[in-house]
């Protein structure tokens, strides 16, 4: 048996607990995806080395998921846009069920693997992608499908599983072991295994965003202000990290689209919009470089 179907050997009275005691145990539990997380560390800081490159040629990141695990990747993929102002066609999603299984259950899509080898060819993948594969299981059909198709287009493929030994993790180029053991409700892979899945996805594409110069210090200066919160925050961080007052940071974020390193590098140097927008790409868009250079 999977471990992730096993029954936990913990908490067999689970349902016999005060509601404090089951919330707290249920809470405890989730520990346990943390310390998984911690143990792969190494894996996910080799599937960021090999990702780079490909993606600093061009490359696009695609999820693959079905679940949960589908749902995790989407989220994934969609809040790179807004915290790094990453493309919206450069970070795909692949869900077994389509956009309809974001919000229904879509019974037998995941056994399907021919259409997740179908949908994983519509995308065409090069050798510059980096495909991201989820499956608590490490044998989803979808998902080994998706894998197969990536492989043959040369794409780097990262699979993550939380069943050691799983296909997944042994065909992908680079495999992820969560190790998130049985779940305190047993086989329900939305707990402790997705809470691990997250974490680990978090962790790759911030890390990989960071070396990507999309992060000053420890701030988001790539962000995308697409709403009210964000655009005050854009401003907050420019007055910030230039120490021009509201006024004069205001009008140049607007002169600079409220591009939050452009606006910080003119205001720093006293450059024009073009001539900031000249020096940042000449630092391949790394604002501490830029800020440094005569």
């Amino acid at each position: 048996m999977l471990n992730t179907e096993a029954s936990s050997t913990q908490h067999a009275d689970l349902d016999l607990y005060a509601l404090p005691t089951l919330v707290d145990t249920l809470v405890q539990d989730q520990l346990d995806a943390v310390r998984a997380v911690q143990a792969a560390g190494a894996q996910i800081a080799a599937a960021v080395a090999a990702a780079l490159p490909r993606i600093q040629a061009g490359g696009r990141l695609i999820y693959v998921g079905a679940g949960t695990s589908g749902r995790l990747g989407v989220l994934d993929s969609v809040e790179l846009y807004p915290t790094f102002s990453w493309p919206r066609e450069r970070a795909l999603a692949l869900l077994a069920g389509g956009e309809r299984a974001m919000f229904v259950a879509i019974e037998g899509a995941e056994d399907d693997g021919p259409q997740g080898a179908a949908e994983m060819l519509a995308l065409a993948p090069t050798p510059n992608d980096v495909v991201l594969l989820l499956a608590a299981s490490g044998a989803t059909p979808y998902v080994m499908g998706a894998l197969r198709a990536a492989r043959a287009g040369g794409a780097l493929t990262l699979g993550f599983a939380n069943n050691p030994g799983a296909a997944l993790t042994a065909q992908a180029d680079i495999g992820i072991f969560l190790d998130t053991g049985p779940e305190l409700i047993a086989g329900s892979t939305r707990l402790k295994a997705g809470s691990s899945q997250k974490i680990a996805l978090n962790t790759f594409s911030s890390a990989l965003m960071v070396k990507l110069n999309k992060v000053y210090g420890n701030l988001m200066v790539d962000l995308k202000p697409t709403n009210a919160k964000l655009l005050q925050r854009a401003l907050a961080l420019t007055m910030r990290i230039s120490g021009a007052d509201e006024a004069r940071a205001q009008a140049v974020l607007a002169q600079c689209g409220h591009h939050v390193k452009l606006a910080v590098l003119a205001l720093n140097k006293q450059l024009s919009v073009g001539e900031a927008r000249a020096a940042l790409d000449a630092a391949d868009g790394n604002l501490r470089q830029a800020l440094l250079s005569p």
